[in-house]
């Protein structure tokens, strides 16, 4: 089992890179997301990989971060979602994002993935929703984002919690509105408006 593949990126296409490692290259499939943010071609860089064996298939799957790795793997367990629709999701949402998404039942922001459909969605959510229960769910912004205030956005969590509201879609519902500046009071409006909208 390869556990990760370091070395210098020799290409990139939309869905994968070639990481040269002691003259070997190596082809992983890596969500879009993750080939943005890889780096340009010559640069190093470090993926966490599966090895996907079948009788009639072996390909390498990479991600930059272990999170991506570990949502990967619960993914693919799902029946009837393969290694393809699990990088699809991967490549449209981020680990925390689909932890949202199952945990408030948000069939819709699954679909967006391509070759997920409204039934294979319902699957994801009735399959990993208790195996997601005590994954940390945090507001998914980037960390040094200049727009975003993780204290406002904080506050506003905490406000929609004393309403009643589970930690998850409390974030989830903020990390939709919320917007540099605006008064935590309208953050946790608009939230309440997404809530109530299912």
């Amino acid at each position: 089992m390869i556990a990760f593949v370091k070395g210098i990126i020799e290409e990139k296409g939309l869905d994968y890179i070639i990481i040269n490692n002691n003259d070997i290259g190596y082809i992983v499939n890596i969500p879009q997301r993750d080939i943005e943010k890889s780096g340009e071609v010559g640069d190093v860089v470090k993926v966490f990989t599966y090895h996907y064996v079948r009788e009639d298939q072996m390909a390498l799957y990479g991600f930059l971060h272990k999170e991506s790795l570990s949502m990967f793997k619960l993914l693919i367990n799902v029946t009837g979602i393969g290694p393809k629709a699990a990088l699809s999701i991967l490549s449209q949402m981020s680990p925390q994002e689909i932890a949202i998404a199952v945990m408030t039942n948000d069939e819709k922001s699954l679909c967006r993935a391509q070759g997920v459909g409204k039934k294979t969605a319902q699957r994801i959510i009735l399959e990993l929703k208790d195996k997601l229960k005590n994954y940390e769910i945090k507001v998914d912004k980037i960390a040094n984002d200049d727009n975003f205030d993780s204290n406002e956005a904080n506050e506003a969590i905490e406000a929609l919690i004393s309403l009643g509201y589970t930690r998850e879609e409390a974030a989830f519902a903020v990390n939709k509105v919320y917007k540099k500046e605006q008064p935590v009071e309208d953050t946790v409006k608009n939230a309440l408006k997404t809530l109530m909208k299912g």
